[in-house]
C-alpha cells in the first residue's frame, strides 16, 4: 500500500456513527474530504465502531478515513501502563481493519480527572505515541477540555499531528493545530462535528486513508 494523501486545506468530519454507502457518497457531494470514525479501548472491535467494512465502504466511495479512539468516561486517570494498553489496542484494531502506514491515528485527550497528576498524563501520551508510532502509523492527538496538559506541556510531547477540539483549549506552541473542530447540526441523517484540516506553523499535515493509497 502506498503513502495516504496529504493536503494543505481540506474540509471533513467525525462522527461516532456507523457510515454507510449513501451517505458517504452525499457527504462527498457537499465537498467533504475526509471523516474520522472511531475504534475501541478494547483489542478487538466494539459494536458500533469502526469494522473493516465500513473503512472500505468509506474509502471506495469517495472519501479519506482517519481512526480515532475512544477516550474513557470524564474523571479518568492516565498513567504509563494505560497509555500503552490503548496504544496497542488501537494499533491491532487498525491492522485489522487494515488501514495502511503512514496514517494518521488519533488519541482523545479530554475529560481527565483534576487530582491526576501531569506526570501521569504525560507517561501516558508518550506511551501511546511509542505504541502507534512502532506500528508504523502517525499518532494523532485530539485536544480536549479538560487536557490535563498546559500549553507547553503538550507542545512537548512527542507527537507532530494535533487536532483542536470544539472546547477552548490550550494553544501548540511553535507549531499550531493541523485540524480544528466546530459544531455542526445533523447531517444527511447523523450527528457529526465538521473538521477543517490545514498546514500548522511547522508544515505539517494530516494525513488519511483513501482508495488511492491502496
Amino acid at each position: 500500500m502506498s503513502a495516504p494523501n496529504s493536503n494543505q486545506s481540506a474540509l471533513g468530519f467525525d462522527t461516532d456513527t456507523v457510515i454507510d454507502a449513501a451517505q458517504v457518497v452525499a457527504f462527498a457531494g457537499l465537498g467533504y474530504v475526509f471523516c474520522l470514525r472511531y475504534l475501541s479501548l478494547q483489542a478487538t472491535t466494539q459494536k458500533g465502531d469502526l469494522s473493516t467494512a465500513e473503512a472500505q465502504t468509506i474509502i471506495t466511495n469517495g472519501l479519506g478515513l482517519m481512526p480515532v479512539q475512544h477516550v474513557p468516561y470524564p474523571g479518568w486517570f492516565p498513567d504509563a501502563t494505560l497509555g500503552a494498553s490503548y496504544g496497542a489496542n488501537a494499533v491491532a484494531q487498525a491492522t485489522v481493519i487494515g488501514v495502511p502506514p503512514q496514517v494518521n491515528i488519533w488519541m482523545d485527550l479530554e475529560g481527565v480527572n483534576i487530582s491526576a497528576a501531569s506526570a501521569d498524563v504525560i507517561a501516558y501520551c508518550e506511551n501511546w505515541f511509542d505504541a502507534v508510532n512502532s506500528a508504523g502509523y502517525l499518532p494523532g492527538i485530539y485536544v480536549g477540555a479538560n487536557c490535563g496538559l498546559n500549553a507547553t506541556q503538550l507542545g512537548d510531547l512527542p507527537f507532530q499531528h494535533y487536532w483542536k477540539s470544539l472546547s477552548n483549549v490550550p494553544p501548540i506552541p511553535n507549531r499550531g493545530y493541523q485540524m480544528v473542530q466546530t459544531a455542526s447540526p445533523a447531517i444527511n441523517g447523523i450527528d457529526i462535528d465538521i473538521d477543517n484540516a490545514s498546514t500548522d506553523q511547522l508544515g505539517g499535515q494530516v494525513q488519511w486513508w483513501s482508495s488511492a493509497s491502496t
